[in-house]
């Protein structure tokens, strides 16, 4: 085994994201621990071939790289610095490799912080979706000291294909990602409008979506979201609360800078008014459901899904 397999990782937090991460570590030949809150997806982990950890500490002991993949900056914080966190469990000159979506000043603090504990902090929030993650295959927007980086580089190689290295300090990554997370919520909105417009003026659309993916109004998020509405399926691979989140912080930022953000602001409440209608753990692509049930459209699936 080579000495960049040999690196101690544990994952922390196994979601639909956390999961894809640590399992893609587990084929490139670490010997990956993982941690969840839900003791059954630490199972299914084991199950993949990892080693499982009751808590983050127990996760990270002894560890040199930790990574998290949990909801937002608190998340993070909780899973580091908490009662039974992380980092104080991490080897000494460990790196933490953290791929939440958080505002800048949340990524700059937890540097801070991890700094004082004498380890690297890598502000690396992440893109791609599910699918993505599982194949290794994920864009990260990380900014970080250029040592750090290179003591993680194999484990980045292992789950991403495109890592942009942003800077030196930690809330520049975030920083990117949060004007990636403005693009995304607002295709997502616009690509749920669409779907559910065409459905209004009697058209196909499974048509619709052929036709619109072949032109110049295609978007990566019409693409790849409006299939979940033609099904009919709403699995959450990305929740609507997390577009309640981002595009909340995106609104913060714009807000302390006194910039404008009247789309962004417009999208923002689509979701928010789509959590409130009880859909907040759903699929994202449910804008579409919320927009159906305000206008009295039937979309696939039936009342049930709409």
């Amino acid at each position: 085994m080579s000495e960049a397999v040999n690196l101690r990782v544990c994952v922390i937090g196994l979601g639909s994201m956390g999961f894809g991460v640590a399992t893609s570590l587990l084929k490139k030949g670490f010997k990956a621990r993982g941690y969840d809150i839900s003791a059954e997806t630490t199972a299914r982990f084991v199950a993949a071939g990892g080693k499982g950890a009751a808590s983050p500490a127990e996760a990270a002991d002894g560890a040199d790289v930790v990574v998290t993949v949990v909801v937002n900056g608190a998340q993070t914080e909780q899973v580091l610095f908490g009662e039974g966190g992380a980092a104080r469990s991490m080897s000494k000159g460990g790196t933490i490799l953290s791929f939440a979506t958080m505002a800048p000043q949340a990524a700059e603090d937890l540097a801070q912080r991890a700094g004082t504990l004498g380890l690297n902090y890598i502000d690396g929030p992440i893109s791609g979706g599910a699918k993505r993650a599982a194949a290794g295959e994920l864009t990260i927007m990380a900014s970080g000291r250029p040592e750090a980086f290179n003591h993680v580089r194999p484990v980045l190689d292992a789950i991403a294909t495109t890592v942009y290295e942003l800077g030196d300090g930690a809330g520049i990554g975030s920083s990117f990602k949060i004007v990636n997370q403005l693009l995304a919520g607002v295709h997502i909105a616009a690509a749920c409008e669409a779907i559910t417009f065409a459905k209004a003026l009697g058209l196909d659309i499974d048509k619709i979506y052929e036709v619109i993916t072949a032109s110049a109004g295609n978007s990566w998020m019409f693409e790849n979201r409006v299939p979940h509405i033609l099904q009919g399926d709403y699995s959450p691979q990305s929740a609507v609360d997390i577009f309640t989140k981002d595009l909340g912080i995106v609104s913060d930022l714009g807000r302390g800078l006194k910039f404008p953000l009247p789309i962004t602001s417009t999208a923002l409440q689509m979701f928010i008014m789509t959590a409130a209608a009880g859909m907040g753990r759903d699929d994202d692509a449910s804008v579409a459901r919320l927009i159906a049930k305000v206008t009295g459209i039937e979309l696939p699936g039936g009342p049930e899904a709409a």
